[in-house]
Order: C-alpha cells, then structure tokens, then sequence
C-alpha cells in the first residue's frame, strides 16, 4: 500500500474504519486470513512465526487513527459546533480546510472551513489570546441549523483535507504522518524473514489515551515491544539547540524516556548498536516530553521490553505535518534489521 493513500485515508479516534479495512486486506493478502483477525476495540492484528525456536515473542505496533474534529451541535445560521479528537493546538486551525464525513462507495463528504469571528471584528483584548476549539465552528456552506443537521448528524468525523505533497529536498507535507508513517512501515514489515514470533498490531485509539493498545498488550503479553511512531520535532526557527527534541532528515529517533514509559536499557544500547552497525541513520530523541503506546506495551499485564522508534515530525497534530523520507526508511530499515537478525 502506499504511503499517499494511508495518509489521504480518513480515521479519526474511534472512528479508524476506513484505514482499518484498507490494513485488514492488505495484511491478508501477505499473510493470509487464519492469521489476521480484528479484536473488539477494533485493531488489526497481524501473525507471523518466526524461524527462531524460543526466540522471544515480539510485537510491532502503530496507530491507525489521526487527530481531527467531530461536530458536536449547530448554530442558529448553519455552523457546525465542534470539539477536538485528540490533541490539536487551536492556533493551527482557523482557516483550514475539511472534510466533513467519511468518504464511502455511496457518500462524498462536505467540504468545510474552520471558522471564527473574523479578525477586525474582534476587541485588542480579544486578540492577545487564542480562541479556544469551542469559540471555533466549521462552516459547510448551509442555510440554517435544520439545513446542517440534516447533512451533518452529531458525531460526525471531520478530518483535515490535505493532500499528500512531497516538497523541497526529501520531505513530506500531508496530514495524518502520525502515524500513518508507523502503519506504512509495519505494512511493510510483513514481508521481513523474522526470526522472532512476531504480532504486527496496528491499534486504535491511540490519541485519546492508547485505548487499544492497551487491550491488544493485554491480550498478547509480549517479552519485547517496539513501537513505532511519529513524534515531535521542534527543530525549527529560532529554538534553542537544547530545547529541540530532534531533527528531521537526520533518521530514526529511539527514544531512552517520554512520560509514558521508559525504555528498556538493554534494548535501547542493543538499537542504537544495532542502528550504528547497520548504517541506518538514527538519532536519540533529546527530550522527556510527550507519551505513547509503550506506557501502555510496558505496563500491561506482567509487562514488556518497550523500546520507540520514531520519525521526527515537524507541525505534529497539524493540518500541515512535514517529515523526511529517509527518516520514514531509516525507521523501517532498523525494525527490519532487529527482525531478520
């Protein structure tokens, strides 16, 4: 499958349907149906024995769902009120453009815009803070409230409309990277020759608490877990070196902590060896900040080896996220590594 079509796929939090049957088929087609199932959360997990006897059991996992939007009431003259799937800055959104509903053989969703009150009817106070998502709408061209109901039901999904662009030297501009980046690469890792048992685990959820991770853990209680993600850059601009959590297009952050889990000592020095031996470009993630499935991958059950293995992305959460290239291959080719050695 490619990367393009992951990333232009609509699936916000909860609502990963699309993506999640478009993986489903694909991991099918390679590994074939008795070893692909789908649990009651609704991620995908794939199966693969490896050619190790009692090699340890290894889990791969990424997230299927995106952050976005879901209307949530109307206003007197049409607008959609809504509220945020996810973590999203609100300083990224007005004046973005959106899908509103999902793409089906028998349905087109609206085109929308995200509005706000328009900048030179607003008070100087006004314009020293932020507006909130709840001070935002979205505006879908309707002529009343009853006009909008009617095309846009509560709890409708609204995704950013991006296309997928490639631009400057090796870069990537789309929506979703994280961590449609993360699914492309374990799409890609069915076909390694592990030699580990190896669960390929593409979950829901993750960006309103790693909900499916954590029963996917549960479920299959594995000695290792690499997670693989997308994760904030900040290396733009005029941000102190120290300050910056990693650098696109200088390849794949392993990261030694976040605030969700840290990683197992061992398995970190065994990745960064691993990355330094096989030449695979790789950096360490430089800040504790943010959280992931490997809180959830660690703690459930009598727990794993966690170890995350992310793509730097810059704008994460954004309408406009920009990775590299060879950030997204480096990923892939240390996973591939770690299977197949």
């Amino acid at each position: 499958m490619e990367l393009k079509n992951l990333c232009e796929m609509q699936g916000i939090s909860g609502r990963e349907e699309l993506v999640r049957m478009a993986v489903y088929h694909e991991c099918v087609e390679v590994l074939g149906e008795k070893n692909v199932t789908i649990d009651r959360m609704g991620n995908v997990i794939a199966h693969k024995k490896g050619t190790r006897r009692n090699a340890p059991s290894v889990l791969l996992c990424a997230h299927m769902d995106e952050v976005g939007l879901m209307a949530i009431s109307y206003t007197d003259d049409g607008l959609l009120r809504v509220r945020a799937i996810g973590g999203i800055d609100s300083r990224v959104l007005v004046s973005k453009r959106v899908k509103v509903g999902y793409f089906t053989p028998d349905h087109e969703p609206l085109n929308g815009v995200i509005g706000a009150m328009a900048i030179h009817q607003q008070t100087a106070e006004d314009r020293k803070s932020v507006l909130p998502i709840d001070q935002l709408y979205v505006d879908i061209g309707a002529k009343d409230q009853d006009e909008a109901k009617a095309k846009v039901p509560e709890g409708t999904p609204i995704t950013f409309d991006t296309p997928y662009t490639p631009f400057g030297d090796g870069m990537l501009l789309c929506k979703a990277a994280d961590d449609r980046v993360g699914c492309y690469n374990l799409l890609r890792l069915l076909h390694a020759k592990t030699k580990y048992d190896t669960h390929f685990v593409f979950t829901c959820q993750e960006e309103v608490g790693c909900r499916g991770a954590t029963g996917a853990a549960f479920r299959l209680q594995p000695d290792i877990a690499l997670v693989l993600e997308g994760t904030t850059a900040n290396d733009m601009g005029d941000i102190p070196e120290a300050q910056r959590v990693c650098l696109a297009g200088k390849g794949v952050a392993i990261s030694f902590m976040d605030n969700a889990s840290i990683a197992h000592p061992a398995l970190f020095q065994e990745m960064m060896a691993l990355a330094e031996a096989s030449g695979i470009p790789h950096q360490v993630k430089m800040s504790v900040s943010g959280g992931n499935e490997g809180g959830a991958m660690q703690r459930a059950g009598s727990g794993a080896k966690t170890c995350v293995l992310s793509v730097p992305c810059r704008y994460i959460h954004s309408p406009s996220t920009v990775c590299s290239f060879t950030d997204i291959e480096a990923q892939y080719q240390l996973c591939k590594a770690y299977l197949e050695k």
